[in-house]
């Protein structure tokens, strides 16, 4: 049995998927890697049969059809044999040392009398031009050297968020949520770090920085333009968002906060991005985006609305709007996403 699948999409990835693969391998024959070749056109298929064959046991290879990021996480995940599944982006890569780390743990986990639904570590923002790189950690947050419930973690804070470069989940885990990702759609990242929350009960924070997660190509789909591009697609995602969480009755406190939380900053990202765009339909989107908030959960509505994020995203007219975008290029600046 497998420990951990790691799910790599790969859609035109001739040029970096080498260095994702390669740094996937050191685990061994306890790490099944799927490939997931989304119909791509250029060598990406080749390179990952190459793989295949040069590790028959490690490595496997998926070819399909273009269905987007979503659909090949949705491939990694139905394939899957190991116990734990982590989506690694075949632009990325992960810290070797970090990684032997995260083998021992849930090596320990799985011979443990505890069920570990999920483990959560630190990952970098490796920006193109940066040389000083933005680490996203969690120790303020999260207990250390032992498994742990929503009633132990502690508030977040603003400027830091679980996304899905942060985590491993047991595969069986979300294959009980349902997740289910949209094909032909960007930024579903988010619903991975959402959508199965509500099903973890135990977890683990190892504090090293284990995923480089790789920023600052003019093609990629945080790239701001292509946001702007692409804004309907997250306006989706954010929708499916708001739907989740309005069905959520009963959760831990904490967890409900830390959604809540997560909600906001998804509404502030979609929300600059379409006032950034600055076309009077955009506008009208982003009021019909808050206007579907408040129909599907009124209570929710005024939390977001009047939160400092939401009160900064509304500011009314031309005026508000300049402010709305020189707070996020403060925060733009500061912890260098984008």
């Amino acid at each position: 049995m497998k420990l951990i699948t790691f799910a790599v999409p790969c859609y035109n990835s001739q040029d970096y998927m080498r260095k994702c693969i390669e740094s996937l391998l050191p685990g061994g024959e306890d790490v099944e890697i799927i490939i997931i070749n989304d119909g791509s056109s250029d060598k990406t298929a080749d390179i990952a049969d190459e793989y295949a064959e040069k590790y028959p046991s490690i490595v496997r290879v998926v070819h399909q059809e273009n269905g987007g990021h979503g659909e090949a996480v949705n491939t990694g995940l139905a394939r899957a044999t190991g116990l734990y599944y982590k989506v690694v982006d075949s632009d990325d890569w992960v810290n070797q040392e970090a990684y032997r780390k995260i083998m021992q743990v849930i090596g320990q986990c799985v011979r443990g009398p505890q069920t570990l639904d999920m483990l959560v570590s630190n990952y970098v923002y490796e920006k193109v031009g940066v040389e000083k790189k933005r680490v996203m950690r969690y120790v303020h947050a999260l207990p250390q050297k032992k498994i742990f419930g929503w009633e132990d973690v502690k508030p977040l804070g603003r400027s830091h968020y679980i996304l899905m470069h942060s985590l491993i989940y047991r595969t069986e885990l979300l294959r009980e949520s349902g997740l289910k990702l949209p094909a032909h759609t960007f930024y579903v990242d988010n619903l991975v770090a959402f959508v199965p929350f509500a099903y973890v009960k135990n977890i683990y924070y190892l504090d090293v920085n284990f995923y480089r997660y790789y920023i600052g190509r003019e093609d990629q789909s945080v790239n701001e333009a292509v946001m702007v591009k692409r804004v309907d697609q997250q306006i989706k995602v954010n929708k499916l968002m708001i739907d989740w969480m309005v069905q959520q009755k009963t959760l831990n406190k904490n967890l409900r906060k830390y959604m809540m939380n997560m909600l906001s900053m998804i509404l502030t990202v979609s929300s600059i991005i379409l006032i950034r765009s600055g076309t009077s339909e955009n506008l009208e989107k982003k009021k019909q985006l808050w206007e579907y908030l408040k129909r599907a959960d009124k209570k929710i509505y005024l939390t977001l609305k009047y939160s400092l994020l939401g009160r900064v995203m509304n500011l009314p007219g031309k005026g508000g709007r300049q402010v709305s975008v020189a707070a996020y290029k403060i925060v733009q600046r500061i912890y260098g996403f984008n």
